[in-house]
C-alpha cells in the first residue's frame, strides 16, 4: 500500500493533543493531508486558530475541528471528548502529543513540581484513553500513538520529573498495549531526542548554562554529537507517528520507536 495519500486515513477522526506545540501542529498536518477528520486541542487559542486556518487553506475539503482546553482540568478533558465525538463521530485515532518539559536536580525539585510533570506528561494520556478507548473497543479497530522521548529509555542530568514521566508512559505503552490488541487497538510510542521545538530549544539552552556555552554553541554541539549530525524535524517525527496510525503498521504492537539519529541504540 501507499502510506502517505490522501485517502490513507479517510473515514478515521483523529484527536491530537497538544497541536499548538511543534509535533502535534505538524502531526495534524500529516494526518489532514491523509484524508483524516482532525479534532485539535491545545492552550494557545491564536495558535490553534491559525492551524485550523492552514488545514483549510491546503485543502478546503478537510474536515477540522479545533477546541481550547487546557488539559490539566478533568472537566476541560471531558468536554474535549464530548464536543469531538459530537462534531465528528468516534474517535478512531488518538495521538497523545501534550507534554511538558522540566529540568531540576532531585536536591531542588519540589513535591508540586514533580507531581505536576507526571501529571501532564503520563496521568493524562492514560485518562484521555480512557475515555476514547470504550468506541475503539466497540468497533474492534483504532491506534494510539503515545509522544515519549529518548529520556524515556535513559535518564539525563536534572531529567528525575521529566525522565520519570516519559519512562512511565512507556511503560503505560507496553501495558496497555497488550489489552488494547485484543480488541483490535494498537498502542505505541514514539521517542524523539531533539527535535527543532521550542521545547528542545528550551533543553538546550539550559544545558549550555551548565557548560558555560551560549545556545548556539550548544545547538552545534548536540548536532555534532549525533551520528546523523541532524537535529530531527517535526516533520519527521509527525511522519513516524503517522505511519504507526495507519494499517501499514498493523504488527507494530507496544513498540518505542526510537527517533535519535544513531544516538541511542538497543
Amino acid at each position: 500500500m501507499t502510506i502517505f495519500n490522501e485517502t490513507t486515513l479517510q473515514g478515521k477522526h483523529v484527536l491530537i493533543t497538544g497541536a499548538t506545540g511543534g509535533i502535534g501542529y505538524q502531526t495534524a498536518i500529516t494526518v489532514a493531508e491523509m484524508g483524516a477528520k482532525v479534532t485539535i486541542t491545545g492552550r494557545q487559542e491564536e495558535k490553534l486558530k491559525q492551524l485550523e486556518q492552514v488545514l483549510k487553506e491546503k485543502n478546503t475539503q478537510t474536515e477540522v475541528f479545533s477546541y481550547v482546553a487546557d488539559l490539566a482540568e478533568p472537566t476541560e478533558q471531558q468536554a474535549l471528548i464530548e464536543q469531538a465525538q459530537l462534531t465528528f463521530g468516534p474517535i478512531t485515532h488518538l495521538v497523545n502529543s501534550a507534554g511538558a518539559f522540566a529540568d531540576d536536580k532531585v536536591e531542588d525539585l519540589t513535591q508540586a513540581q514533580l507531581e505536576h510533570t507526571m501529571y501532564l506528561n503520563y496521568t493524562i494520556p492514560i485518562l484521555l484513553t480512557q475515555q476514547v478507548f470504550p468506541a475503539m473497543k466497540k468497533m474492534n479497530t483504532g491506534a494510539i500513538v503515545n509522544v515519549s522521548s529518548l529520556s524515556g529509555l535513559r535518564g539525563t542530568f536534572g531529567g528525575t520529573a521529566y525522565c520519570g514521566s516519559k519512562f512511565a508512559l512507556i511503560g503505560f505503552t507496553q501495558s496497555f498495549a497488550l489489552e488494547a490488541i485484543q480488541y483490535g487497538v494498537r498502542v505505541n510510542a514514539v521517542c524523539p531526542g531533539f527535535v527543532e521545538t521550542e521545547m528542545a530549544y528550551t533543553a538546550m539552552r539550559k544545558k549550555g548554562m551548565r557548560a558555560n556555552r551560549s545556545f548556539e554553541e550548544q545547538y552545534e554541539v548536540s548536532r555534532q554529537g549525533l551520528p546523523s549530525g541532524h537535529i530531527t524535524t517535526p516533520k519527521e517525527v509527525a511522519n513516524t507517528i503517522v505511519f504507526l496510525l495507519t494499517d501499514a503498521a498493523k504488527n507494530i504492537v507496544g513498540e518505542s520507536v526510537k527517533i535519535s539519529g544513531g544516538a541511542v541504540m538497543r
